[in-house]
């Protein structure tokens, strides 16, 4: 069976949706954020810091491509993992994939109500947070609107995933 890969900014729910998702399909659930500071060894915070971007991107890359194909897998991707490094069309060959597309507004709006301040390139005290998320949004919309389905929405649901997925991962 096909992975299945969830993209969109961060915050946009593609942890809590992908656990749930796999729970219901019987699937395994990854987030490549888990697996890149399981293997770096650091948050991403400090590999941000340490390392810089470019380096984190690459890491990115090179977890996305160790994930098996056809592995029965919910795949929570990084927010950037779609605009760096032809990762997209990675994803794109390789599994199904879906755009949570929430709205820089609600993303603010779910940074600021998070305890931790865990996001590398979003601080939830930043006054420049909102115009930061919509620059981010208009750059990698090209990127995630190549996605096999878009869910569009402040509160997306598990039920509307299962919904759209139902044909392809029901078959």
């Amino acid at each position: 069976m096909k992975n299945i890969f969830l993209v969109g900014l961060p915050s946009s729910g593609k942890t809590t949706l992908g656990k749930q998702l796999a729970r219901h399909i019987r699937y395994r659930f990854v987030d490549t954020d888990v697996l890149i500071v399981k293997e770096q060894g650091m948050s991403i915070n400090d590999i941000f810091a340490q390392k810089g971007e470019p380096y984190f991107r690459e890491a990115e890359a090179r977890i996305l491509r160790a994930i098996r194909p056809d592995s029965k897998l919910i795949v929570a991707t990084g927010g950037g993992i779609p605009y760096f490094h032809d990762n997209m069309a990675y994803i794109k060959e390789n599994g199904i994939s879906v755009f949570l597309d929430v709205s820089p507004e609600e993303i603010v709006a779910r940074i600021q109500r998070h305890s931790s301040n865990d996001r590398p390139t979003y601080r939830k005290h930043d006054t420049q947070l909102l115009q930061n998320l919509q620059q981010k949004y208009h750059d990698r919309l090209p990127f995630y609107s190549q996605a096999d389905f878009t869910l569009k929405g402040e509160n997306l649901h598990i039920k509307q995933l299962i919904e759209v997925l139902q044909e392809v991962v029901m078959e």
